[in-house]
This record gives C-alpha cells, structure tokens and sequence, in this order.
C-alpha cells in the first residue's frame, strides 16, 4: 500500500473526518476569512478527549480511537480549507482594527442530531495573518485552564463552549506570564458559532452594509431560526440576542465566575461563553474582584460584567443601524436590565433550593443571602456546596441546626446577619410540605457542584503535570464536573 492509500485508508476510516463537514460559513465567500494552513508539530500527545460531545454530533465514542483525534485535531489529516475569520472590536474600551484569529481557525461545521450547527475551532494552532508578531501558539496551562472553565461552567448551567480535545504538542513556548519555556497545546473548543460582535464591527470599519445584510441573513437564518421567516426578522434577532447576554451574565455572576476579558470581540453573536484566557471563579462575593492582572482599572471586575456587556450591546448598534431602525435596537436593549434581573433571580434561587419562585420571602431570602456573603466573606463556593453538603429535614426542627456540619458555620456563628439567614431559611422550610422538601435536597444538590475551580484548585492539579507528567488529578477534577 502506497503513502497515499494509507492516507486515504486513515481518512476514511476515522470518525471524526467522514462526519458530514458543511460549509456553512465558507460558502458566504472570502469576504469574511482568509485560508490558512495548520503547523506541523513535533509530537502529538492526546491529553483530552470530550467523549461526552461526541453523541451529539451522531458519534460513538467507543468507535473513536485516540489517534483518530491525533490525526484529525493535531496532524490535521483529511481536512481543508481552514478559516482564519477576520473581525475588529473594542479592547478596554480602545477600538482595534488589527485583530482577527490570530493562533487558531474555523476547522468546520458540523450539523448536530439536535438538526443545531456547531464550530469546530482550533487554538494553538500556529501563525495566520492576524497573529501580529505572535507564535499562534497555545500554552499547555492555558489549554488545561480552558478545559477546565469549560466544563466547569457547563456543570453550573453556564451557555458555554466546550472542548472537544486538547493535544499536547512538543513545543517549547517562550511567555512572560510563565515559567519557560513551557509546553504547548492545540485545542479544539466546539460552539454554536465563532462569529462575534467584532465580525460585524469590521465590515462597519469597512463601510460595507451589504457584507453586513449578507452575514446578517446568515446568522438568523442559523442560529435565531424560529423568527427566520417574520417580516420583522431583524428587529426580533436584535431583541433575542439581548435576552441571550443579559441571561447569559446573570449565569456567570450566579456561578461566581468573572470571563476576565470582555471585548466586543470576545462577545459572541448567538450570546454563548467562551474564549477562556485569564478568567477566575470569585473565592468570596467580592463585585471588585478583577480576574485579569493586567486590567489595572478593574474595567472587567466581576461586579460590572453585566454593565459592560450591556455597553457592548449597545456598540454593537453601530453596525447593525444599517440594516436594523435605530428604534428597534433601543427598544430592544431597555429590556436588558429586567431579563438580567429575572435570570439572576431564578438562578440564585436554585442555588438556594428553591425551583419554586413564587413563595412569598423569595426576595427577602435572595437580599439577605447576598448582604450575608458580602459581609462574611466566606468562600462563595463552599457556601453552597456546604448547604447541599449538610442539608437536613432537622432544619425545619430549630434555626441553629441549619448549616449544622459546615465549617462555615464557626467562623461566621457570631454575625448577626447569619443567624437572621438561618432564622429565615428555617422559617421559609417550614411553610412548604413536608414532601417538597426532598425536593430542594435534590435541588441543592443539583445546582452546587461539591467541587470548585478557584485559582488554588487549578495550581494543585497542575503541579503534578509539571513535576510529575501525572495528569489523573486534572481527570479527577473534570470528572467531578460531568
């Protein structure tokens, strides 16, 4: 058998390259991307797999080997052309129009038995023309962070992207934010889509609104189809898109996470988490706590995610007045302040055990619950966890047994604010039946993961894989998330 035959043996017979790749995106035409080729790497080592994605992209896992994913996601076998996609967008509030994706591509798209469209991209990947002077290179670390977040955020009821696999690449990578050289990764994140608020903000930059009429067709005609056909269609998708972020940051201020980088080009058009650079989980209710070192004016704090992407919304207004009345985008951004509002309250509530909204201290529980874990300062995660941990039917018997067993209980005992929670907790179990409240134990449950991804967390599993190339700790803790 020639080298060829072999090729083409491979090919066809793995998985992951006779799935049915549409050119959704390409066939729009090179107005939005530009071809590029993938690097050819040392070494290829498969350190993830997400076998959890692959059923609904039709796929059994158990047929899927692991060299099917070497050669489709790291030796890049049996696929062209790859799409380097092209976009501007405004960076801490400075607008960029030398941006673009400039370490990873649109590898392809993908139709889900859910009949939904799903991206295949890569990061890590090697130079494009929008690398800027950079390698195009991903850092083991900021693979494994990436995976983390992922699924970490999925388990939290987070609209996020996820990774399919993660490829550790034999690189040596020079950076200043850690120690080097390091190892290197190409990863491939799968989502609804990868264009951005950015996309549109260059084709504004360019005075194009007829790219920006065809991309918008396109991006309805996708992923906002139930309103395809209505005469208002713009109008409508403009509106959703707000309901879409609004819920989407009431989802990461519920689970204590701050994205750390929100740039319009980090703001997706179907309103889905992702781009995980130097993200990090809250370790106390603090709306001051800044992810990113290197964002010194806390610009993108926990506390004002939600205004900026609000802002960000409103940018985005700028190309879209071209096709879409400006009455329409103001009318639809108003309703913002109130879908955040009604989804962070929802969330919070089932955090709190309660599927059930329509009880009469909610709101009373929900204010009370956030001026006790502002004053406390106790670890945002381990409080919710220690109540699914330690909840008991004895809380409906007195006030002082609730959180009983929680180690949070010594170091706060003594606030007043707590025993007045505790108090209204025990008051709130004690109007329900007897029987609903297995239910909030299943809801505790359900909604506060015993395991957390706080900045220590992620340092002691990746110590082992520097020390030791033990990566069990890293699939320990991502199984805790799945």
């Amino acid at each position: 058998m020639t080298l060829a035959e072999i090729s083409h043996h491979t090919n066809s017979s793995n998985p992951l390259l006779t799935l049915n790749y549409e050119k959704s995106l390409e066939s729009l035409g090179n107005d939005y991307y530009d071809e590029v080729t993938a690097e050819e790497f040392p070494q290829l080592m498969l350190r993830w797999r997400n076998d959890a994605l692959l059923p609904r992209l039709g796929v059994d896992p158990q047929i899927v080997k692991d060299e099917d994913f070497i050669n489709a996601f790291g030796k890049f076998q049996g696929r062209k052309p790859f799409l380097a996609l092209r976009y501007h967008g405004y960076q801490f509030g400075e607008y960029n129009p030398h941006l673009g994706d400039g370490r990873g591509f649109l590898y392809g798209q993908i139709r889900g038995i859910d009949n939904e469209l799903y991206d295949f991209g890569t990061k890590g990947s090697g130079r494009t023309p929008y690398s800027r002077g950079g390698d195009g290179m991903l850092t083991l670390k900021g693979g494994v962070r990436e995976v983390l977040a992922a699924e970490a955020l999925h388990r939290l009821g987070v609209k996020t992207s996820r990774c399919l696999s993660m490829i550790e690449t034999g690189l040596g990578l020079w950076r200043g934010d850690e120690p080097s050289p390091t190892r290197s990764s190409v990863m491939i994140r799968m989502s609804k889509s990868h264009i951005r608020f950015g996309t549109f903000e260059r084709l504004n930059y360019l005075k194009r609104p007829d790219l920006t009429q065809k991309l918008l067709d396109h991006v309805i005609a996708e992923y906002y189809q139930n309103i395809k056909n209505e005469a208002d269609k713009y109008a409508l998708f403009y509106a959703e898109l707000v309901k879409r972020v609004a819920e989407l940051v009431a989802q990461w201020m519920a689970a204590g996470f701050c994205h750390g980088v929100l740039n319009t080009d980090n703001m997706s058009i179907t309103g889905e988490s992702f781009d995980y650079g130097p993200y990090a989980f809250i370790p106390h209710y603090d709306l001051y706590f800044t992810a990113a070192y290197f964002d010194y004016y806390r610009r993108y704090c926990y506390g004002q995610q939600p205004s900026i992407c609000h802002l960000n919304l409103e940018l985005l207004q700028e190309p879209l007045k071209a096709i879409i009345d400006i009455r329409d985008l103001q009318n639809g951004l108003s309703k913002f302040a109130e879908y955040y509002r009604l989804e962070y309250r929802h969330l919070m509530l089932k955090k709190l055990g309660f599927a059930d909204l329509s009880f009469p201290q909610a709101d009373d529980l929900l204010e009370l619950t956030i001026t006790f874990l502002q004053e406390s300062k106790v670890n945002y995660h381990q409080f919710f966890a220690d109540m699914a941990r330690t909840f008991s039917k004895q809380w409906r018997d007195e006030p002082g047994l609730v959180m009983n067993g929680s180690e949070i209980v010594p170091a706060v005992g003594s606030l007043a604010v707590f025993d007045n929670w505790c108090l209204l907790y025990h008051q709130i179990l004690n109007s329900f039946e007897p029987e609903k409240i297995e239910i909030i134990a299943e809801n505790l449950a359900k909604y506060n993961p015993q395991a957390n991804l706080l900045r220590p967390v992620i340092e002691e599993i990746w110590q082992p894989i520097v020390e030791e190339d033990n990566w069990q700790p890293f699939y320990d803790l991502v199984q805790q998330f799945q």
